[in-house]
């Protein structure tokens, strides 16, 4: 499981904000002026929430891509685009694995944003093993204890997991998806999935290229 924000074009100057009573501002210009999806909203992309990727990244409007990933392929399994609220990643990952087809059993690895006592319960009803790095500093502690950590199975997850981050390198540097030219989370969906779709495409080539070769 992972997420990411992805901007769309609309800037913060599309319906946000106004000018300060008697100063002149240049369009676009807003500082000084507190923002937020509370108070503010853009006129041309109502479903963009403003968020940012860290405290070292200005707030932008956004939206957020999910994805689910085997782990064995690095193959696209689902995805989704949520708009960039702060559950808005566990709720999609609830949706894509209680989508997960058959009978087997499945397990789920993720970041540490996963590991709340929310996510944990919501997993273990719908019957996937959740394999989530453990967030010892929250308070309260982990969600999870020895039960799922003891098994050698959680650290291959784990390690796993990391594969993500070559999806999402990917769909920014050949995918074009740095930054959307659409608005409309219906809009940024569509095309989201089809550069996931396209990804799949050239993995499912390289992964069949050597048995190809041998004929």
């Amino acid at each position: 499981m992972a997420r990411r924000i992805l901007p769309p074009l609309s800037g913060l100057g599309e319906g946000f904000g106004a000018p300060k009573e008697g100063k002149k501002r240049a369009k676009g210009d807003f500082r000084g002026i507190k923002l937020s999806n509370e108070t503010h909203r853009s006129t041309t992309d109502p479903e963009a929430l403003l968020a940012r990727k860290s405290n070292a990244h200005p707030a932008q409007l956004s939206y957020r891509g999910h994805v689910l990933m085997d782990n064995r392929h690095d193959l696209i399994l689902d995805c989704r685009v949520t708009q960039a609220t702060g559950t808005g990643e566990r709720d999609a990952a609830k949706e894509m694995a209680a989508d997960l087809a058959g009978a087997h059993q499945k397990t789920l690895g993720a970041d540490k944003n996963y590991d709340t006592k929310g996510f944990v319960a919501e997993m273990r009803r719908i019957g996937v093993t959740h394999h989530v790095a453990q967030n010892t500093a929250r308070s309260g502690g982990s969600a999870i204890d020895g039960r799922t950590t003891r098994h050698v199975g959680y650290g291959k997850s784990i390690n796993a997991r990391r594969g993500i981050e070559k999806v999402f390198g990917w769909l920014k540097a050949f995918g074009g998806l740095r930054q959307f030219k659409l608005r409309g989370q219906d809009n940024v969906s569509a095309v989201f999935g089809l550069h996931v779709i396209a990804y799949n495409l050239i993995r499912l080539g390289n992964l069949l290229k050597p048995a190809m070769e041998a004929l």
